[in-house]
């Protein structure tokens, strides 16, 4: 918009004097802006940090800009025969370095951290955003020593090389022979 009336507002002469021109009813001109991209508020998504797309409801305010994505793991502990059931579901919205290229093989490494630690791996899946494992894993160990211990997951790559790109844990104190479900929330592997 533009006054091309003369006026004797103050201002350098090569910026439009129509901001200053209070004269004239302002919600002819008013258009609503988003305050903190500047795009007009009917836009609904907007770049994030990575450069990709992300629905504004899907932006978490976690006070960490990067998501590093959910894993999903159901537990059971059979005490009839002393075992753990320990199920890898499902890895959600991960996200991994570039250096790892656009599709790495991932696989989850799951640690009990006993005395003496039992590890196991799932396969390695192709990375994408929603990775289905689905691999059971089960382990005879009396339930007085898992009760003080915690069940790692460390999530990596195994193309193009080997590498650990997130993790997460969870105690093992509440473990019943009701199969319980549990979200992870991934974050960047410790040093």
């Amino acid at each position: 918009v533009s006054d091309l009336r003369p006026s004797a507002l103050p201002g350098p002469p090569d910026v439009s004097r129509s901001m200053f021109d209070l004269r004239s009813p302002p919600h002819r001109f008013m258009k609503r802006y988003d305050s903190v991209s500047s795009v007009p508020s009917s836009t609904s998504s907007r770049k994030d940090s990575q450069g990709s797309n992300r629905s504004l409801d899907t932006i978490t305010l976690s006070g960490d800009e990067r998501d590093f994505g959910r894993l999903n793991v159901k537990l059971c502990y059979v005490s009839s025969v002393e075992q753990i059931w320990i199920t890898v579901l499902h890895c959600k919205d991960l996200s991994w370095p570039s250096s790892c290229g656009e599709n790495p093989r991932i696989c989850v490494k799951g640690i009990l951290t006993l005395p003496k630690p039992v590890h196991f791996k799932s396969s390695a899946k192709e990375g994408c955003n929603d990775i289905e494992f689905m691999e059971t894993f089960v382990f005879a160990i009396k339930l007085q020593s898992l009760q003080a211990v915690r069940l790692v997951f460390k999530i990596q790559t195994q193309t193009p090389r080997k590498k650990t790109i997130g993790e997460c844990s969870l105690a093992l104190r509440e473990l019943s022979s009701q199969e319980s479900n549990h979200w992870l929330d991934i974050s960047p592997p410790s040093k």
